[in-house]
């Protein structure tokens, strides 16, 4: 390939990368995933040569594990305050049916307000619920930054892999 087109492969890789963190910003956004995509893109644009497979095995890893970040650290919060399966279960079940209805917003609120209810109506102290139910709003914010950290170690990979 010739080097002006590794280059402008490169910068547009790392532009869809770039749009893939600004991205995480947005709670239904599946910015590791993208980030991902324009890594396989890379990937497959420069026929995975040298030790790529090494790297892209490592940020595929990556983009699974931020994937299912927001829910294990939301959920784990929130249990760690005493939130029951149940309320956790309906809050995944909120969440989803939220980002579907009123997206990109709608999940999170969803999920809270759903694990609220149920809290209020098993423990029958809104003082209590609503306790249990900021754990989930605190573990909501720790998933962001997650997210973009593992977003950014993605990226990072990345740079490695394509300019050394």
């Amino acid at each position: 390939m010739q080097p002006w087109l590794i280059t402008a492969v490169q910068a547009l890789v790392l532009l869809v990368m770039l749009a893939g963190l600004v991205g995480l910003m947005i709670p239904i956004f599946p910015g590791v995933t993208v980030i991902w995509l324009a890594a396989l893109g890379y990937g497959v644009a420069t026929a995975f040569s040298g030790s790529a497979w090494i790297f892209f095995a490592i940020i595929t890893i990556l983009m699974l594990a931020g994937n299912i970040v927001d829910n294990v650290i939301m959920n784990a919060t929130a249990r760690s305050r005493g939130a029951s399966w149940l309320s956790l279960g309906t809050g995944l079940l909120a969440g989803i049916a939220g980002s579907l209805l009123l997206p990109p917003l709608g999940g999170i609120p969803a999920a809270i307000l759903a694990v609220f209810a149920v809290e209020l109506i098993r423990l029958k102290d809104w003082r209590k619920a609503l306790h249990l139910t900021g754990g989930m709003a605190l573990g909501c914010g720790w998933a962001y930054f997650a997210r973009v950290g593992i977003g950014m170690l993605m990226i990072g990979l990345w740079v490695i892999w394509a300019f050394a």
